[in-house]
């Protein structure tokens, strides 16, 4: 289960929560103009490509990545969606690629959504494992600029794209009825509401924030969604670098979740966020905390040698830094 979601100040920041249970050792993970990518089923990309930023599974020597952003400003997010996703048998028709190379793929090649939208029309997302040990995961994705987003979804019988005006993804259902659910919360609002229901009788005002009543406060994905919708919708920050940061964190811990709130079918194995992103596309920063670090770390992209043929990575700081102040 995730949470990913676009901000817009003077600049753009994507990023999401990475929830699950499991950690697979995840690294900040640079992938230089010169690196050379290949694909299973497709040509290799040998030549110069576009820079890539982003968080991998620190598993091989291959960027792996939940999520990440191209020197261009392009993002790009994977979030878990089991019992929908299908993904196709080989298609000679088609560009085959697999799911693990999704992004690299489109982040090397691509400038904008609109390029993405029209690249996708000849993809077809072919069933076919990194590995035996390292199955395929049921995905859909989020592609942004600074301008639009979408969502892509691989189901049953084709390669759905939608256009996503909120600029947001959690997990199931599918986008579209994700969408139809905030037609329950049109009431919602961040203004202290009118007494439509007893007009009659004087109903007190005993709290701040009685707007908001009726936004779901559970960690499921449709809850979540809504959530997100809502805090994404009404935040404010100012244009500063320090205050768009911060409140893109705070936009995401509205949805984060906390170890031992969510149980998974195994012997002590709990859901929760193990880290939280924000890359600032506009300048190429990626900014990201851990479950056990809250203190917010940066990679920026263009502080490495980026026309090199070598992957460039930071493991995660995990451990917590206190700031003492006496």
């Amino acid at each position: 289960m995730c949470s990913a979601a676009n901000y817009t100040t003077k600049n753009h920041y994507f990023g999401r929560n990475f929830d699950y249970e499991i950690s697979y050792n995840e690294q900040v993970m640079i992938t230089p103009r010169n690196y050379p990518l290949k694909f299973r089923k497709i040509n290799d990309i040998t030549t110069t490509h576009y820079a890539i930023i982003g968080i991998s599974a620190g598993i091989n020597e291959y960027p792996l990545y939940y999520d990440a952003t191209n020197e261009k400003g392009l993002s790009m997010a994977g979030l878990n969606f089991a019992g929908y996703t299908k993904y196709h048998e080989y298609d000679s028709n088609k560009l085959n690629i697999t799911p693990f190379e999704f992004i690299p793929y489109i982040l090397s090649k691509y400038e904008s959504v609109d390029d993405v939208k029209e690249a996708l029309e000849n993809i077809n997302l072919v069933n076919i494992n990194y590995s035996d040990k390292l199955p395929l995961s049921p995905l859909h994705w989020i592609i942004s600029d600074s301008e639009s987003s979408i969502t892509v979804e691989c189901l049953k019988d084709e390669l759905k794209v939608y256009d996503n005006p909120l600029g947001i993804l959690t997990n199931n259902p599918p986008f579209d009825l994700q969408m139809f659910n905030l037609n329950n919360y049109r009431r919602v609002s961040n203004k202290t509401p009118s007494n439509d229901f007893l007009k009659d009788y004087n109903l007190d005002v005993y709290s701040r924030g009685m707007g908001g009543m009726g936004i779901p406060g559970d960690l499921s994905s449709m809850s979540r969604f809504v959530k997100l919708a809502f805090t994404l919708t009404n935040s404010l920050s100012d244009d500063s670098e320090e205050s768009s940061v911060n409140q893109f964190f705070h936009i995401l811990a509205s949805v984060e979740q906390q170890n031992g709130c969510t149980f998974i079918e195994s012997p002590d194995k709990y859901e929760y966020t193990i880290y939280s992103s924000c890359v600032n596309t506009s300048c190429g920063i990626y900014y990201y905390r851990t479950y056990g670090n809250s203190q917010i770390n940066a990679v920026n992209m263009h502080n490495e040698n980026l026309d090199t043929d070598k992957l460039i990575t930071y493991p995660l700081v995990n451990k917590e830094k206190f700031n003492f102040q006496n």
